[in-house]
């Protein structure tokens, strides 16, 4: 069964993309599948498509961080293991960040947000790279799922340990 994604959209840019909930869908669908995640029936996400203000405020009252980035994780703070834990947290993604960090790396908007959906779940189901070795099996995973979904490796010319997604 498919894990439920709750969407709200509000920055309208977002719309150019046409079919917001299939792109988010086969991003997470890929992704449970590729990290072989077993996952409670009933397991939802909520994704907020938003713009850099919103981010922003977000970044700055959980993180301390005072500036806009391009996701944003929440995982849900329940101890339970993932197959008994059916709300998995939130996602926040700010779409002038995305749309410029797309153009400046020469990747389309659909391919870049599809990456920063599947980057944002893994962070949701226990997946960190605040350690070099976590970074590389993160990235590692993150390549492989998107080979799937046919979308250029993201990291192709980063090293994991500096990588800046959040």
């Amino acid at each position: 069964m498919s894990l439920h994604i709750d969407l709200a959209v509000e920055d309208s840019g977002w719309e150019a993309l046409g079919d917001l909930d299939g792109l988010l869908q086969r991003a997470v669908d890929q992704a449970q599948r590729t990290a072989g995640l077993d996952l409670a029936k009933e397991a939802e996400i909520s994704v907020l498509l938003c713009d850099d203000a919103t981010v922003r405020t977000l970044n700055r009252q959980w993180r301390g961080l005072d500036k806009a980035t391009n996701v944003l994780s929440f995982p849900a703070s329940s101890p339970l293991p993932l197959k008994e834990k059916p709300l998995l947290g939130d996602l926040a993604i700010a779409f002038e960040t995305v749309r410029r960090e797309a153009e400046h790396d020469g990747k389309t908007l659909s391919d870049h947000l599809t990456h920063l959906v599947v980057h944002g779940f893994l962070h949701l189901v226990g997946f960190d790279h605040e350690v070099e070795h976590e970074a590389v099996a993160m990235e590692a995973l993150e390549t492989r799922i998107l080979a799937v979904l046919k979308i250029a490796d993201p990291y192709a010319d980063t090293d994991p340990a500096e990588a800046s997604t959040s």
